[in-house]
């Protein structure tokens, strides 16, 4: 399992620095940056000292859809419940979820907000599952770079996963049913626009590979009987 830490729009230099640096420490190399602020000079650098690399090899994009292209499994972070979304998942029981994908999901992205914003309604619908840090106050919120640590440090409980490659599947993927779920919603006169559509797809994203693979099972058998 491939994890890449996505930061839309950060503003501060020594954010981006300091995010490369936490990555690192915890076994990770994929940085994408989403309109970024100067984060190669000297305070990014100097904030990630020993992890350099990490921002020299950065991608960057000019938007967040652009850049979730190719990604099975995309998930959302934010400090305060937005209405976009109707479950929020703890950031403690993310690696126990992403565990429970196997072999459906390979490619996985984790997408942090502006510093002072967070990321938007419009963006956080580009998201399968959203995610949050339980904290005791709602002010002040974590830093950037902070941020990025916790979840580099979760997520690196399931770092060995990078050897499931192998047996990775597209047609088989999370990604797949999603589309092969929202396909079927369309046909049977659910609109995109309606609150119950994206509620369905939000759902699917919580399912295990068991459950993964036998909804593939469903879909294709009605998919094939349409026809």
């Amino acid at each position: 399992m491939n994890i890449s830490f996505i930061l839309v729009e950060p503003a501060v230099p020594e954010n981006v620095g300091a995010a490369a640096r936490a990555i690192k420490t915890m076994g990770f190399s994929r940085l994408v940056l989403i309109n970024p602020c100067d984060y190669l000079n000297g305070p990014a650098s100097w904030l990630a000292h020993g992890s350099s690399e990490i921002l020299e090899n950065a991608v960057v994009f000019s938007s967040l859809k652009e850049a979730l292209n190719g990604f099975d499994f995309v998930i959302g972070t934010s400090a305060k419940k937005r209405s976009v979304k109707y479950d929020y998942f703890p950031l403690l029981k993310l690696p126990e979820l992403l565990k429970s994908k196997g072999s459906t999901v390979q490619n996985v992205a984790v997408v942090f907000g502006r510093e002072e914003s967070g990321l938007r309604n419009d963006e956080l619908k580009l998201c399968d599952l959203v995610t949050t840090v339980p904290m005791k106050t709602a002010f002040p919120s974590l830093n950037l770079a902070q941020a990025v640590m916790l979840y580099a440090w979760e997520l690196s409980k399931i770092f060995s996963l990078s050897n499931a490659e192998s047996s990775f599947k597209n047609e088989e993927s999370l990604r797949a049913l999603l589309e092969k779920v929202q396909t079927i919603l369309i046909e049977t006169g659910f609109k995109e626009q309606s609150a119950i559509f994206p509620r369905f797809l939000e759902r699917v994203s919580f399912l295990n590979e068991g459950d993964i693979h036998l909804l593939h099972s469903f879909c294709n058998k009605l998919l094939e009987n349409k026809k």
